[in-house]
């Protein structure tokens, strides 16, 4: 069995972002060899998340919303976390949201379906953060 590893940095100019990584992913997947096998997307850090869903701005715009509905940012003084930092939310979040995605690779290709992509989240962006794709199979 083969065996692949990258890490994938992301820095959102928002403090709350959705990236659409699929393309970054497909190109792991390339970089593997692998043509059967699974492939492994987490988020490295716990106010981040990779989760799987349509790429439609409204859609994205309705987690927003419906994550901002759960879990306000502010008043910040809600959360006994923010007695030390201000991002009690983003953990809360990225609970909601997931890690990971796990994705089959058959033919050499990620076997999604229909409308579906890989999404970075970001709760508590403005500075470096990583994603690590691991890749197993033949």
């Amino acid at each position: 069995m083969k065996n692949f590893r990258k890490e994938l940095w992301f820095c959102t100019s928002k403090r709350r972002d959705y990236v659409n990584i699929t393309p970054d992913i497909e190109d792991c997947v390339r970089q593997s060899g692998i043509t059967e096998g699974l492939c492994l997307v987490n988020a490295m850090h716990i106010t981040a998340s990779v989760f799987i869903n349509d790429n439609e701005q409204g859609l994205l715009s309705d987690f927003e919303t419906f994550l901002e509905k759960l879990a306000p940012e502010k008043p910040y003084s809600q959360y006994r976390h923010n007695r030390a930092e201000d991002n009690a939310d983003a953990h809360l979040k990225r609970t909601v949201m997931g890690r990971e995605a796990v994705i089959a690779i058959t033919g050499g290709s990620l076997d999604l379906g229909p409308w579906e992509q890989i999404f970075y989240g970001e709760f508590d962006g403005k500075r470096r953060k990583r994603v690590l794709v691991k890749i197993i199979g033949e």
